[in-house]
């Protein structure tokens, strides 16, 4: 197993001193899947590169998308031919680079009466998606009869259903994508560091030459000093922009997208779909382990970027979408059990709906030289990085006669993979659980482990071998916790429960039984004071009560 790179906030005093005394080639601003990818991009091309986020990697748009990586199928819809043809692209190559976190997921799309597809257009269609996206052997579509449809899915509407589509995608776990793209960076030296907020710029010559920093744990303030800086912050673009004074032109149009989580029992779907709403848009039902997660909704943005949350309305939208495609199925607001809603930075266009925007990215240079990214989908991420540094090594050979390789993120296996195929992961699952079953661990938890980490589940099982709780659950939710603190830089509860492990969005239930001994693990390792546990605590319950229904009951 590849050897563990330290990543840590215990030596956070370090990291900012290597980051104020040095001057680096690139700064980039952002810590989500944008600007994960840049860095390990400009890191592996040879440039020393580092990387500032005002909160946790992957805190905004970068842990609330829908979590597939997809060829967006409705862009055919719009003529998107370019949109569709990249991403479908990548979907096999990020699933190459990732084949434990980017995992294979068959995608039913059922031809209803009235419906938005009928079925020689959905077969045209997806025969169109095929060729774009370069499908080969068993993940060609298939268009099935509504028998066959009803067999693999028996909650569809048996009087409305005249048949499905059948096609492959790619699930994923959004945060942790973003942090193993980070992690890998670091191994080609790039500094990354959370909690650190961009307050200003710095100029030489008019030019943009660095960023000034407030430290977001202590609140202390640092300069950091580079050659060039991309801005790579999402929904936060235009706030930079602005700051660099250079807000003109193209402006970003944020849009929120809302998702519904439910026990799997009361949405028992087989496998994903993705199904007309009568409003003529269409929702994805995607189950995950314990859970079955819905959404996503998609509606202009203009309040707190900060605090986007949850409210009736969507709740309502959803559960009535899901009612109407599944007859069976009768979900209520109190079946609720988590939620997560998160904006889409796109680019903003004259007389166009929210529906018709267009998802591409687009870079902006200013002319003090600041390079801006907005736009754009998680599934296009290393492209969109690519598009970045090219333009990068454009300008650094004609400012510096510096001419820097090509792109080499698509052959480089990020932290946690050393799995040639699928069978490799689903094979080393069994492994680990036949390793763990004798402790009380079910299946599931062997699948998550391998799901989330990989082959770093032997670090963590390392861990686990020397923890003292009676608990083997306890135990190993410490295990994962001493490695996010040694190996991922979590500073806060929240960076751990909501983003390195997902619990908060998919096993919600755990996060009130594992609170307090996390919490005092925390302090064990932090040296936390009495009052920094207690406001932790604190959040960690606000958060819970945020994204349930709990929060509805007063909205």
């Amino acid at each position: 197993m590849k050897k563990n790179i330290r990543f840590s906030n215990l030596d956070r005093s370090e990291i900012i001193q290597n980051l104020s005394k040095n001057k680096f080639d690139l700064i980039v601003i952002g810590g989500g899947i944008t600007g994960g990818g840049i860095a390990l991009d400009a890191a592996s091309r040879g440039l020393k590169v580092a990387l500032v986020e005002k909160g946790d990697f992957a805190s905004g748009t970068s842990s609330k998308s829908t979590k597939l990586i997809h060829g967006g199928l409705r862009y055919l819809k719009q003529f998107d031919f370019w949109l569709v043809k990249e991403v479908g692209s990548e979907r096999a190559i990020v699933h190459k680079l990732a084949p434990h976190l980017v995992l294979p997921e068959k995608m039913l799309l059922p031809l209803i009466e009235g419906g938005s597809y009928g079925k020689w257009l959905t077969s045209i269609g997806l025969k169109v998606y095929d060729i774009l996206a370069q499908v080969s052997g068993d993940d060609k579509r298939k268009m099935l009869e509504k028998k066959e449809a009803l067999e693999l899915e028996p909650l569809l509407p048996k009087k409305k259903l005249k048949g499905a589509g059948y096609y492959a995608e790619y699930r994923t776990d959004d945060a942790r994508l973003t942090i193993e793209n980070i992690k890998t960076a670091l191994t080609y030296g790039a500094v990354p560091l959370n909690y650190t907020e961009v307050t200003g710029f710095v100029y030489t010559s008019g030019i943009v030459s660095g960023v000034h920093i407030t430290d977001g744990l202590s609140g202390k303030e640092f300069t950091v000093k580079s050659s060039y800086v991309i801005n790579a912050a999402g929904p936060w673009v235009d706030e930079l922009r602005s700051m660099n004074n250079s807000k003109n032109g193209k402006r970003l149009h944020l849009t929120k997208g809302v998702h519904l989580v439910f026990p799997h029992k009361k949405l028992p779907v087989k496998q994903s779909v993705y199904f007309d709403v009568p409003d003529g848009r269409m929702i994805f039902a995607i189950p995950r382990g314990k859970i079955t997660y819905v959404g996503t909704t998609d509606t202009n943005y203009e309040q707190d970027k900060d605090s986007v949350k949850l409210d009736l309305a969507d709740a309502l939208y959803l559960i009535s979408a899901v009612n109407n495609m599944f007859p069976k199925i009768y979900l209520k607001m109190e079946d609720i059990i988590s939620s997560w809603a998160g904006l889409r930075p796109l680019i903003h266009e004259e007389g166009k709906s929210v529906s018709e925007l267009s998802r591409k990215d687009e870079i902006f240079v200013s002319d003090t030289g600041l390079i801006s990214m907005a736009g754009g989908k998680l599934t296009g991420y290393r492209k969109m990085a690519e598009r970045a540094v090219n333009l990068l090594s454009k300008k650094m050979e004609e400012d510096e006669g510096i001419e820097l390789p090509e792109c080499q993120t698509d052959q480089i296996p990020l932290c946690g993979n050393e799995f040639k195929k699928s069978k490799h992961v689903k094979k080393y699952i069994s492994e680990i659980f036949e390793r763990i079953k004798a402790e009380g661990f079910e299946q599931y938890d062997a699948w998550y482990l391998v799901t989330t980490y990989g082959k770093q589940t032997e670090t963590i099982l390392e861990y686990y071998s020397k923890q003292k709780d009676k608990d083997p659950y306890i135990r190993m939710a410490k295990a994962e916790l001493q490695y996010g603190i040694n190996y991922e830089l979590i500073a806060t509860p929240m960076d751990y429960f909501i983003r390195r492990t997902g619990r908060l969005y998919f096993d919600i239930e755990s996060v009130s039984y594992l609170l307090d001994p996390i919490l005092d693990e925390f302090q064990k390792v932090f040296k936390s004071e009495e009052l920094q546990i207690l406001s932790w605590r604190e959040k960690m319950l606000q958060e819970i009560d945020e994204h349930s229904i709990f929060s509805l009951d007063r909205a």
